[in-house]
C-alpha cells in the first residue's frame, strides 16, 4: 500500500483505485473497470461476487422491517400504504448503496490481501 492510497470510505464513495487513489474504479453504475488506468491494478483479480448485495439486503431489510412495524403500531395504515412506502424505499436504498458497498469491499480485499482459500497438501 502506498502513501497515496485512499482510506476505505473515500475509495468507496468516490470510486477510487485502492492502490493509487485515482478515480476510475467503476466503468458503469456498479460494474468495475477492468484495471486502473494509472497504476495498472487488475480489478478482475478481486472476487466481490454477490457479497455486497447480500449484506445490503439483510441490513436494509432489517431497517425497513423495524420501520414498517413502528409505522404499523403508531398509525395502523392500510396495507397498500406499506407497499407504497417500503417497496420503493427498499429498492432505492439497496440500489443506491450497492456501488458504495462494492467499492468498500474491493478496497478491503486489496488492503487485507484477501485471496481465495487453498488447501495445503
Amino acid at each position: 500500500m502506498t502513501d497515496l492510497a485512499p482510506d476505505t470510505a473515500q475509495a468507496a464513495i468516490r470510486g477510487l483505485c485502492p492502490r493509487c487513489g485515482t478515480p476510475g474504479l467503476f466503468q458503469g453504475m456498479v460494474r468495475f473497470s477492468p484495471c486502473c488506468l494509472n497504476c495498472g491494478l487488475d480489478f478482475g483479480q478481486f472476487n466481490v461476487g454477490d457479497g455486497p448485495a447480500a449484506f445490503l439486503i439483510m441490513i436494509v431489510g432489517a431497517i425497513v422491517t423495524i420501520l414498517a412495524v413502528i409505522v404499523q403500531l403508531q398509525f395502523e395504515p392500510p396495507f397498500w400504504v406499506h407497499i407504497v412506502l417500503w417497496v420503493p424505499t427498499t429498492l432505492a436504498l439497496v440500489l443506491g448503496l450497492l456501488r458504495l458497498a462494492k467499492g468498500a469491499l474491493i478496497t478491503l480485499e486489496y488492503r487485507n490481501r484477501a485471496r481465495e482459500g487453498r488447501l495445503v497438501e
